[in-house]
């Protein structure tokens, strides 16, 4: 099985790649479950719940194409660098990772080759493919809260320094009545992350859209508000490319 989920597109003429890095929070047999409780594989520690289900709802709305992680975060974390000290997890949100907590190099090195890797050439291929009108969107989630303080945003939009996506996002974020953050709950500044790695450094126009978990909780609840939010992207793109 690849290191990665690929939706061709449907409509051969997108010029759209969407993103999920945390998808999924199924782990290679090899590792079993890293020698954690099943139960916290429901949690936000092992994938952003709900983001892989919007990105499919947005893949068909769009007929755009679309790379998925296959595993959990808690394997390898697809949307840092392959130096970042945080790449492998060892502690999460107060959980200690049993299975990580003696990874040496030697093993990081063979989850880089086996999943980070194909990962990345994944949407490196389908950039190539796409060509220089490319845009990347990638989809992530929240959790509500955080250490008992509430989180307000439905939406965050996340960027660095590239506003050509990021800017007319926003703009009809608030058009549609949204509650939304710039650059909240998280900084879009990551460096060597996943979209400064594909954006940033290709020159590509592209953002991070963090949605709050309470939203997306259920398949259907996730399919309905990425059909809302089709309507937003899909306006922000095109204010995107009158800017052009």
């Amino acid at each position: 099985m690849t290191a990665f989920e690929h939706i061709e597109a449907a409509n051969p003429g997108s010029t759209l790649l969407l993103l999920c890095d945390h998808a999924s929070a199924a782990l290679p047999e090899r590792y079993g479950r890293l020698g954690l409780d099943p139960a916290l594989f429901e949690t936000h520690i092992a994938y952003d719940i709900g983001a892989a289900d919007v990105t499919r709802a947005l893949a068909a709305r769009f007929g755009a194409a679309a790379v998925l992680g296959r595993w959990s975060r808690l394997l390898i974390d697809l949307n840092r660098g392959e130096d970042d000290p945080t790449l492998v997890m060892k502690l999460s949100d107060g959980s200690i990772i049993p299975g990580n907590r003696e990874v040496g190099p030697q093993e990081v090195a063979r989850r880089i080759r086996d999943f980070h890797a194909p990962y990345h050439s994944a949407i490196t291929a389908e950039l190539d493919r796409i060509g220089p009108k490319a845009a990347i969107i990638s989809i992530h989630s929240f959790t509500p809260s955080w250490r008992g303080k509430p989180r307000p945003w439905e939406v965050g939009v996340l960027w660095d320094k590239d506003r050509r996506l990021a800017g007319p996002l926003m703009t009809r974020l608030a058009q549609h009545a949204f509650v939304w953050g710039d650059n909240e709950p998280y900084s879009g500044a990551l460096e060597n992350d996943c979209l400064n790695r594909h954006g940033t450094r290709r020159g590509v126009p592209h953002v991070l859209v963090e949605i709050r978990q309470d939203l997306i909780a259920t398949p259907d609840l996730a399919e309905g508000f990425g059909h809302k939010l089709y309507f937003v992207l899909h306006a922000a793109l095109g204010d995107m490319e009158r800017l052009r």
